[in-house]
């Protein structure tokens, strides 16, 4: 039997290294058009984003209440539940992130989540899987995470293609040079709220994760729980607070996986969907940042690498329809329709295999 304890630091320690491999793993998103106009080169880019995404994260911790209080109830589940969906996550990123193509990291780390805790109600409860299924179906996290999924990525494709519309009418007595030369300039605007709005959205969703995880070891081992947990809003009124520590924390390794840089992905995002120009990559990421703060303030967790690729595509298709090209786009659609199910397999078949080992 594993000391729940150590079981707590190693959800720590997964929970560092998600949000480490989705900084790196989604710097695309806030960078790749910046980088591909030429506006800045790749490692002016990246220190920008690092910046921006740690600013970010202390932007508010709605969305860490939705991924760590309203998909599973965080008292009920076990550390080898949070340990397993953490696994899932990272072994998603990591596998998208080798072949180059953009993914959600927020929607495996849900994924990985739902897995593990369908496999632990069927094999600590005595439920079916069909009741099982029904309790997490009906959570309000997971509505919240399914409209996001579903809407998100629609409003980026749509605002990124009205804006850009508007941009070409406004600027269409323009010389071509002076167009290029004022989007140049603020693109560095748009890429930078890009990338605050990235580090508000994603950082969260390793915040509430670990929270999760503190609260289920504090409800099975309050007596031996340390001070520095920091869980006294969850002992004294039921409420998920994320403590302070866990949002410096998550904010450092968010920052510090996006000044690491993804350059595949990045090559993807930037080049291979559409050309861009600065004024595209403008309105692709102004597109994007309004979207995904919106989320944000909604406290729903969105996938923005969803948002940013639809906003391409978007800006793409006001040139013409065949200006994007639909061959990499359609890559990027299948890997978007795996990732939830396959890292909620991976979730649940980590925890089948992990609670055997541990009895």
């Amino acid at each position: 039997m594993v000391d729940p304890f150590l079981l707590l630091v190693a959800v720590i320690l997964l929970a560092v290294a998600f949000d480490y491999i989705n900084g790196f793993h989604d710097t695309a998103n806030a960078i790749a058009t910046v980088v591909s106009t030429g506006v800045l080169g790749p490692r002016t880019a990246v220190f920008l984003a690092a910046v921006a995404n740690f600013l970010g994260a202390f932007l508010g911790t709605g969305v860490a209440k939705t991924i760590g209080g309203d998909i599973a109830d965080p008292a009920s589940i076990t550390q080898t539940v949070v340990v397993c969906a953490l696994f899932a996550a990272i072994v998603w990123n990591l596998i998208t992130w080798y072949f180059g193509i953009p993914s959600s990291s927020s929607h495996a780390l849900v994924g990985g989540l739902v897995g593990a805790v369908f496999g632990h109600r069927v094999l600590t409860q005595s439920v079916g899987a069909s009741e099982s299924m029904g309790a997490l179906l009906t959570s309000k996290g997971v509505g919240k995470v399914v409209e996001g999924l579903i809407l998100s990525p629609v409003m980026g494709l749509l605002l990124g293609f009205g804006l850009m519309l508007l941009l070409l009418w406004i600027v269409r007595r323009q010389a071509p040079s002076r167009v290029n030369h004022i989007f140049r300039k603020l693109q560095l605007v748009s890429a930078g709220m890009m990338a605050l709005s990235h580090g508000s959205n994603d950082a969260q969703k390793a915040m509430g994760i670990v929270t999760m995880g503190l609260v289920g070891y504090y409800a099975n081992h309050a007596a031996s729980a340390p001070d520095w947990l920091d869980l006294a809003a969850w002992t004294e009124r039921k409420e998920l607070v994320v403590p302070a520590w866990v949002i410096l924390m998550c904010a450092l390794a968010m920052a510090a996986g996006t000044a690491a840089g993804g350059w595949r992905i990045i090559r993807t995002m930037g080049s291979r969907i559409i050309k861009l120009k600065p004024i595209h990559g403008f309105a692709a990421e102004t597109a994007g940042a309004a979207v995904i703060l919106t989320a944000t303030l909604l406290h729903a967790p969105v996938s923005t690498t969803h948002v940013i690729s639809s906003s391409i595509m978007g800006v793409g298709a006001s040139k013409r329809i065949s200006a994007v090209r639909w061959g990499v786009a359609g890559n990027i659609l299948t890997a978007w329709v795996l990732t939830l199910p396959v890292t909620a397999l991976l979730g649940g078949v980590a925890y089948l295999v992990l609670h055997e080992l541990l009895g």
